[in-house]
């Protein structure tokens, strides 16, 4: 304590620095890196997506494919009128010459059906209930060989499909998938077409690469009744949810992203892929802004220690200085040798002795120039003289019975008595309201009524004391750029809570521009409408009443009216330096 002042509160410029620099350095990093992260969130989640739905909808294309083809030879094997009528022949013949040369033309035409669709593997003509039940076959078949072992799969176009499962090739260990369907002979023989996929279709088909990640294939019978994990293993929740009916494309469940294709064949692939796996690159994004924060973080440190090095010396020289010059201004300055420290020097005594002449003296003379430039307004007109003679006009309107001229002339004498008279510059705005009614009522005679006028006013405020002048020229703004064939101008006051005031005018007409604003609030353009008190008079009168504690807001656009709004304290008349 000294001279019962408190001690102003210490800061340190260098801990100042150093906070300001790392706000300001990882601020605007941490406001880009939550943007970011959501844009590239939904951007990496899109693009994820829509990338395994696209190859899952592929693979599933290529199986659909590979059904179609067995679907399409099955038939050649099942219901072409040659090779079926020599299966028919071969059962019936007997003699072991004849029925020789049938099975070598059957097995041409195996071989050449074969031979002409690469993704059929094994084909057999198989007849169930007997001791061998495999006819012909392009490929050794494994020994007890019965479809009704197989798993099914679907039944499509009149065929029955298994798998996926083990190729029923003697030597083979591939996972394929199988269809057979029933052959028309003569006779009471039951015989199938038995028809398998390429061996390596199904790993040509769900292949890993083609989604850059770690996927799990599920294939979903047309029943719905089983589910078959082609490629690794998933929990048993997942192989449920992947067979249900009425799922969406995709769903998110207990870790898994699930990616399903509907097939119009019946059947559905699911892709399931962990959701580690799936957000990886957005990690990765992740882990990449952090070290950039870390090392934005390190910078900024390092900066300010260079800052405050070099600013140290100086500052300390600075302050020694003003400490010797507030006990003697006579003593000399020691310049640093820093430009910037040094014009501060040199010029700070110079300052200190003019700056509070210079603020008493602006002021003096802002407030004079503001009262000689109202009384030059409202002295524009003569008053004596436009009284006496508006009064001779009035009794000479009602002399010959002229009312409407008697009105508006009466209707003249009092804005005018109001405007020119020499009672006081600051009055209630319940007296600002009647003289606005009385104003506008004149300009709507001089318009034919052409547009309407509303006051809405609540009466807590009427008491309340404005400067004179202070609405009419906001509303003679708006006849101006608001009168239109069905125009509107209304003034609305309310309290702002117990401290403040709204005043509102507004319009519906034509709207300015931004350039139309600027003008408004210049002088020159103000000063030569109406009686010559403009915008410029409101934006004067408020500044030397209310200085900083008023507000002023225009909101306008072409074809969009005005809405000119002003908030000011709430004063009595005793409040005013009138």
């Amino acid at each position: 304590m000294k001279n019962g002042s408190p001690t102003p509160a210490v800061k340190s410029l260098r801990r100042t620095l150093v906070i300001y620099l790392l706000v300001g350095t990882l601020l605007p990093l941490l406001i880009v890196g939550i943007v970011s992260y959501t844009s590239i969130y939904s951007i990496l989640s899109g693009k994820i997506g829509s990338g395994i739905s696209a190859s899952l909808r592929q693979e599933a294309l290529s199986l659909e494919n590979a059904i179609d083809n067995l679907d399409f030879a099955s038939k050649q094997f099942a219901l072409d009128g040659q090779i079926v009528e020599e299966m028919s022949s071969f059962l019936q013949e007997k003699q072991i010459y004849r029925k020789s040369q049938i099975m070598n033309s059957i097995n041409q035409k195996i071989n050449l059906v074969n031979f002409t669709n690469p993704y059929i593997g094994l084909t057999a003509y198989v007849m169930p209930g007997v001791k061998d039940p495999v006819l012909f076959t392009n490929m050794s078949m494994r020994r007890g060989f019965d479809t009704g072992k197989l798993p099914a799969f679907m039944r499509y176009n009149g065929a029955d499909y298994f798998g996926p499962h083990g190729t029923m090739y003697a030597v083979g260990d591939n996972v394929v998938f199988s269809e057979q369907r029933i052959v028309r002979v003569s006779g009471q023989h039951e015989l199938y077409i038995y028809l398998e996929t390429n061996y390596s279709l199904l790993r040509k088909i769900f292949n890993e690469q083609a989604y850059g990640m770690a996927v799990n294939h599920l294939l979903v019978n047309q029943a719905g009744t089983s589910t078959y994990a082609i490629d690794g293993e998933v929990p048993d929740k997942i192989l449920a949810a992947a067979g249900l009916r009425g799922r969406p494309a995709h769903e998110e469940l207990e870790g898994y992203h699930l990616f399903r294709y509907e097939s119009p064949q019946g059947w559905k692939l699911v892709a399931a892929v962990k959701k580690s796996v799936f957000n990886s690159e957005i990690y990765a994004w992740f882990y990449k802004m952090i070290l950039l924060a870390l090392s934005t973080l390190l910078f900024a440190g390092l900066l300010a220690w260079l800052i405050w090095r070099r600013i140290y010396g100086p500052l300390r020289k600075v302050n020694l200085e003003i400490i010797r010059m507030a006990e003697n201004v006579t003593a000399p300055v020691a310049f640093t040798n820093v430009e910037e420290f040094d014009f501060v020097l040199s010029n700070f005594q110079q300052m200190k002795d003019q700056v509070n002449e210079l603020i008493q003296a602006v002021a003096r003379n802002e407030k004079q120039k503001s009262q000689f430039e109202i009384e030059k307004l409202l002295s524009q007109i003569n008053p004596h003289f436009l009284h006496n003679t508006l009064n001779t006009v009035q009794w000479l309107a009602r002399l010959n019975g002229q009312k409407e001229i008697d009105r508006l002339v009466t209707l003249l004498v009092k804005v005018l008595h109001y405007n020119l008279g020499k009672q006081s510059l600051i009055v209630t705005i319940g007296e600002e309201i009647e003289a606005i009614r009385n104003y506008m009522e004149l300009q709507r005679i001089r318009y034919d009524y052409e547009f309407e006028f509303k006051v809405q006013a609540e009466d807590g405020v009427l008491d309340a004391a404005v400067p004179r002048f202070l609405l009419q020229p906001l509303v003679e703004n708006s006849i101006y750029h608001g009168l239109s064939d069905h125009g509107r101008v209304e003034v609305i006051i309310a309290g702002q809570g117990e401290a403040e005031i709204r005043l509102c005018v507004r319009d519906n007409g034509s709207g300015m521009n931004e350039a139309q604003i600027d003008e408004l609030l210049s002088d020159d353009s103000a000063k030569k409408r109406g009686l010559g008190i403009g915008f410029a008079y409101v934006m004067r009168m408020l500044h030397t009443y209310y200085g900083g504690q008023m507000q002023l807001q225009i909101k306008s656009g072409e074809g969009e009216g005005t809405d000119i709004s002003i908030t000011i304290p709430r004063k009595s008349k005793e409040d005013f330096d009138d």
